[in-house]
Order: C-alpha cells, then structure tokens, then sequence
C-alpha cells in the first residue's frame, strides 16, 4: 500500500503549506502546547534535546465523506507531533468488512479504529485472546490520556482491563423537537409531562395548527427504529430500564419491565388516533425527516441536535416556521429520566500483530496524548483556522458555509478525534439558531437525569452470538402490538420465544458477569 493511498476511493492530493496561521484567533481552549521532539519531548515522553526521527505510525479508520480528504490537516499533524501518519481511509459502509478481513489475514495497522460501540463489542473475544495492547497500567503515565472520564473509560472494559481510548460522544442528547409557531398558535406550552406531550400531539393534528382549515397534519414523525427513532425516548419518559434494568436484585432485559409495556401502549394510542405516522414502523429517517420538514407533522423526538438541519430545510418552503426544544419529561411517576449511550462513540485498538513492542505502544500512545492537546483537538474537529472555521463573539467557532470545502479538506479527520469537549479545554461551536443553542444546553442538562445501562461494561457470550437475532423477536413483537396485531399476552409469549432462543442464557451470563463485577 502506498503511503496514505486511500481504500478503494478516488484521492485528490493538495500539498499546501501553513506558516504560524494554526495559532491565528485563537483564545481560551485553543493555546499552543509545543510539543515536537524538538522541543522538549519524544515520542515515549522521555525528555530530549535533539531532533529526532519522526515515528512512523500506520492508522485505519472509517471514512463519512465520498472522497479521501486532501492532506493539508494530515501534514499539520505530522509537523506537531513529529510523526510519519499513514492513514488507511475506509468508507464506512464496507468498514466491518475491512476490519474484519484485515484482522483475519493479520494485516491490521498498529492503531485501529472500532466505528462504534457494536463492532467494538465483537471484538472482546479477540481482546481476550491477547490480541490486542492492554494499556490501561499506562494511561497515568500521560498527562492528557489521564484525563479521560473514569466512568466512559471503565464503560470501554474488557473484564474490566483498559484496552481502547475513546471518543466521547455526549451521553443523551435525545429529546423533543417541535413547531413552536403551531404550539404558540394553539396557545400550548412545552410539555413537562407524558400527559402534555399527548395533548400537544393531538392539538397539532386536531387544532388546525398550520391555519389552512384542513385536518392535513399530525402530531409526531417516527421511523422504522426503536432505538434512535422515538420509542426509545419516550420509554424513558416512563421510567423503562435503559436495555437492562435491575428487578429484586437481578438483571433483566427492558421489554420484561412493565414500563416497556405502558410504553406500547402509548405509541398504540398515538397509533390508533392517528397521531403518528401510520408506516412509521417502515419509515427510513429521511423521509421521517420530511414530514416534520414539510409542515406534515409538528413533533420529531430524537437527537435534539437535529433541530439546526430541520430548521434549515424547513425555513426553505415557509420561512415563518419556528423550532423549539425541549426535555426534562416526567411520566406517571412523576419522574424524569433518559436514555444514555456509555459515552463513547469511536474507539482506537492497538494490534499485538502490528504494534511489536511495549516501547512502540507508548509511542503510539504518546501520539494520541498530543492529539488531545487543545491546539491539535482544535485542528482535527475544526480544522485551519480563518480557512475552515473563524471566531466570533465570545471566541465560539463558526464554521465556513462551503460544505464542500470542509468534507473535501477538513471533516473526515474528525473522526481522529480522542476525549471531547468534557476532557479538554478547546473551541466550541457558535449556535445562531437559538433554538440549537438551547438544545445543546439541555445536552448538558440531561447528564443531570441519566437512565444508564448497567450492562455496558459487562458481557455475555450468548449475546454476542445471538443477540441481534434474538432482538428481532422483540422488536417485531413490540411493533406488532402497537400495530394491533399482537395483545398482552401474545406479546409475553414472544418473551418467552426469546427466553428459550438463547435469552435465559444472556440474563444468566450478564448475572453472573455483574456478580464478578462486584
């Protein structure tokens, strides 16, 4: 492979050169931190006062964008840290493949990127067969690696050993997005409970929200997704576990809660008054998407972040439209909870067939505690400053309009990304849309209230071989009920379809790994 050939993608080369204009504009969260061989440290973190070779370290990550990005970023790293980056990019969509073959044929470079949490997960196999760098005893050894958030951290374990670094991802940022103007217009406040949020839902399809005097619209936009779509959310509303809960001292799967099932029988509700979409179990995200965009429906309930493209598209055929967002939505307990992922997005490994030595680990290892040093997190999440981004008010990061730009030299490298915004003091993103602005506030503010997963550092065998397959059982079984095609008891019987398919195997196994846990 030549050096920083992409896979199977067209790759344009543009060698620029950047004179000090990293630094330019930049304030709090954005200082430099020199850290070149030439100036203080090497690669293993030993103090050096001569110039040395530039370490020579082998990359393979998924890539977002149609095309390889240009190299401008890549050569910014590599003058910073004083390495020599090969970069494997591979598109995302045959990623697990690549992955997957690369790690058969023992071919996978010394840092490897895992794509998310489902693909790491089918590692821990290999992890445990020694395959992979434990680097857990030397984190502390790294003022910036050091630094990762112990929860996300021990979330990444593999019988609790530290083997990955993380990217974080914020741990909720699910809640509700909704046409303020129709909520005004109907004289409707946002919803505070499970009660309010079904009145908002019926009055927007009932109310003639948009003023046309015809019954042309709904209340909420879902799609075919339990998880991402509206379901999920809205179980937490309920106080539904967070995929496993805790019952008499013992794990058991959500959908076993009796929450889960006051959740069906919400959605039936929505279902059969026409509150909702009535393909939504078949629903792809787009075209969710263009119902609320469209004035079709007033409610989308997912990633609050989301607000700033609806918003986008919506204003392009009524420019009156209005966003607002909003969580915090207690249900008949009177509680309010949601749903959080462990925290973590991507994660990099390092291959024991690639990486052959402790001293080449904590090379690679000093690599990645550079990269979370502010002046280059700054460069690998908003690139060159005054070329990709600039600063305004309040030293906030407003990135250039030209998406074009930015995919082709500048979005891809995101993805090189370790820690987050929790863990270092770099640049935010400017929201002039107060809506976005708001909901990444109440981001924030879902930390306060999170359902988190007890299994997520935890394991079961059965669950990795057949937990995909087995989940199927209860998501059809849930759609079918909301559908009407299923009742109560039909639906425990399909409980008990999983149980003998392999699920009374997984309640044991993750029993039994929490009790090892403790």
């Amino acid at each position: 492979m030549r050096k920083k050939q992409a896979a199977s993608t067209f790759r344009v080369l543009c060698t620029t050169t950047l004179a000090g204009c990293i630094l330019a504009g930049c304030a709090s969260g954005s200082g430099v931190n020199e850290g070149s061989a030439t100036s203080g440290t090497n690669q293993g973190g030993a103090p050096t006062s001569e110039a040395q070779a530039p370490f020579k370290l082998t990359i393979m990550t998924n890539l977002h964008t149609p095309e390889v990005p240009t190299d401008e970023i890549e050569k910014l790293l590599e003058e910073k840290t004083n390495t020599d980056l090969t970069i494997n990019w591979v598109p995302d969509g045959s990623y697990e493949e690549k992955l997957n073959s690369s790690f058969a044929t023992g071919s996978l470079p010394q840092a490897v990127y895992m794509k998310n949490q489902t693909t790491y997960i089918l590692f821990r196999d290999a992890i445990r067969n020694n395959q992979f760098w434990e680097i857990g005893p030397f984190i502390k050894d790294y003022p910036n690696l050091s630094k990762l958030d112990e929860l996300v951290v021990k979330n990444t374990a593999v019988d609790g050993k530290t083997y990955a670094i993380y990217q974080e991802r914020p741990l909720s940022r699910q809640g509700i997005i909704f046409r303020k103007d129709w909520a005004d217009k109907l004289g409707l406040a946002a919803p505070k409970t499970t009660d309010e949020l079904y009145n908002m839902l019926k009055q927007f399809k009932e109310g003639d929200p948009d003023g046309n005097g015809k019954a042309d619209t709904m209340g909420l936009t879902d799609r075919s997704d339990l998880v991402y779509g509206a379901f999920k959310t809205v179980a937490s509303y309920f106080g539904t576990p967070n995929n496993w809960g805790l019952a008499d001292g013992k794990l058991q799967p959500e959908f076993m809660f009796p929450q889960y099932k006051e959740t069906m029988d919400f959605f039936k509700k929505l279902y059969d008054e026409g509150l909702i979409n009535k393909d939504f179990p078949v629903t792809s995200k787009e075209d969710q998407q263009n119902l609320v965009i469209t004035g079709k429906a007033g409610m989308y309930i997912g990633s609050m972040a989301d607000v700033q493209s609806l918003h986008q598209k919506t204003v392009e055929i009524n420019p009156n439209a209005l966003y607002d967002v909003a969580n915090h939505i207690s249900g008949p307990n009177g509680d309010a909870g949601i749903w959080s992922i462990p925290g973590y997005g991507n994660l990099v490994l390092f291959p024991k067939s690639s990486v052959k030595s402790e001293e080449e680990l904590k090379s690679i290892l000093a690599f990645y505690d550079k990269l979370m040093e502010p002046e280059l997190a700054n460069l690998v999440k908003w690139g060159v400053p005054d070329k990709h981004y600039t600063l305004v008010e309040g030293g906030l990061v407003q990135k250039v309009e030209d998406t074009k730009l930015t995919d082709r030299e500048q979005k891809p490298y995101e993805i090189l990304q370790v820690g987050g915004e929790s863990t270092i003091d770099m640049l935010r993103a400017y929201n002039k849309l107060p809506a976005k602005a708001k909901a990444e506030e109440l981001i924030i503010e879902n930390n306060s209230m999170l359902i988190n997963d007890p299994t997520a550092a935890l394991d079961s065998k059965t669950f990795g071989e057949k937990g995909v397959e087995l989940q199927q059982i209860i998501n059809d079984a849930t759609y079918r009920y909301i559908l009407g095609n299923l009742d109560a008891a039909g639906f425990d019987g399909e409980i008990e379809r999983w149980k003998k398919g392999g699920g009374e195997s997984i309640i044991a196994e993750y029993n039994d790994s929490l009790a090892k846990s403790q």
